[in-house]
């Protein structure tokens, strides 16, 4: 089993898997085989540390070495993974779940969510950080106009987020290095922490805050993602489920490194909209309410993009409602050749553009959610309340 997909089961434990994990082992040991392929139980190197390491056995190349929330290796059973920790985090003290199972999912989303969401102090943290770079910035341009955009603006971030800013003005060339000098002379990162994507697509300076750890990512003169975050607020006032169901997808996909578009993941913005599709195109009418069950909602988008949608042929369209469209429609508004991607999101702001282009391991997305739904599935199974007591482990 891939890793990166899911953990082994606790009915697949036995002497077979412990059997071939050695054979595994030994052969990766060998001096010849490659750093990339070392296995997580080694020592990692410099390199791997600053993302140079990938694990190349999915056909990803997705960088493991400096995600604090992979769960690359933990192939456990439930009992060592949470039961020596006093179980799970988000559970608060002494609180029993109901023993209906797709209830007891449903309450668990919520506590997660609480637990997930930012602290005030977390917050302020992250607004310091925010008011630090924006000063700088405006002591080099005064007449530049900086602004949050992404998950931190949403409202939708994990504690390892990265915040998004965008610098707007008028320049014959990007400014990436002097910015990049500036942050240096000033302190705001180490030398070893900031890096130029002056080829990128969208050309970035990425930067981790030495105070907080946090990472920032700022562009230029990129407008529409400002436009994307209000967007986004606006879908999360018709649909309070949401928020929930998005963090906990988020940090689902982050465990499995499925999370970065230049690894071939799909990014937080394309994540959103098939998860507003998904709420726009599902058959009750009162999905959007905020009571629904959290649990219900969660196994039914595995199901969708884990077995039912047609990455093949269909394209998501959000606007006016939200639609499916089939892509030879969507390749009509398309410019320079472009054909619609295996995993075809239409931009709800600019016509033509495919926001999932660069979600070169869709389809490893996919097969995750599939994992996901037949796990899910089967554990809420209305039968296992005789079996399997929702509150141990925990």
């Amino acid at each position: 089993m891939d890793p990166k997909i899911g953990w082994f089961q606790p009915e697949q434990e036995g002497p077979a898997k412990e059997f071939w994990n050695r054979i595994w082992n030994a052969y990766t040991s060998f001096e010849h085989v490659k750093a990339k392929y070392l296995p997580e139980t080694r020592k990692r190197t410099h390199a791997q540390a600053n993302g140079l390491g990938h694990n190349n056995n999915n056909g990803m190349g997705a960088v493991w070495g400096t995600n604090w929330a992979s769960t690359y290796g933990m192939n456990k059973n439930r009992k060592a993974l949470i039961g020596i920790y006093g179980g799970c985090p988000w559970r608060p003290p002494n609180k029993r779940y109901d023993p209906r199972p797709v209830v007891a999912l449903h309450q668990e989303i919520i506590d997660f969510y609480n637990y997930m969401s930012p602290t005030p102090e977390e917050h302020f943290m992250r607004q310091q950080v925010v008011r630090n770079i924006k000063s700088l910035i405006l002591e080099l341009w005064p007449a530049a106009k900086v602004e949050v955009f992404g998950s931190f603006r949403t409202g939708l971030y994990l504690p390892t987020s990265d915040i998004d800013l965008v610098v707007i003005g008028d320049w014959d060339k990007l400014p990436l290095r002097t910015l990049e000098d500036a942050l240096l002379a000033k302190g705001v990162c180490d030398k070893d922490q900031i890096k130029v994507l002056d080829k990128a697509s969208v050309p970035i300076v990425k930067l981790t805050d030495r105070t907080s750890e946090v990472k920032v990512d700022i562009s230029f003169n990129m407008n529409n993602g400002v436009k994307s975050a209000n967007l986004i607020k606006d879908y999360k006032q018709k649909f309070p489920v949401l928020g929930k169901l998005v963090l906990i997808l988020k940090q689902f996909l982050l465990q499995r490194d499925l999370n970065e578009v230049f690894h071939g993941g799909i990014s937080s913005y394309s994540l959103i909209l098939m998860t507003v599709s998904f709420l726009q195109m599902h058959p009750r009418p009162d999905i959007h309410l905020s009571d629904c069950n959290l649990g219900v909602l969660l196994i039914e988008f595995f199901e969708l993009y884990g077995r039912k949608f047609n990455y093949m042929m269909t394209a998501i369209r959000t606007k006016n409602g939200g639609t499916y469209v089939s892509k030879q429609e969507i390749q009509k508004d398309m410019k320079d050749g472009h054909r619609p991607s295996m995993l075809c999101i239409e931009d709800p702001l600019t016509a033509g553009n495919d926001i999932g282009r660069g979600s070169f391991g869709a389809l490893q997305v996919r097969q995750a959610f599939e994992y996901a739904y037949i796990l899910l599935s089967q554990s809420v199974n209305p039968l296992n309340h005789l079996f399997i007591n929702p509150n141990q482990h925990r």
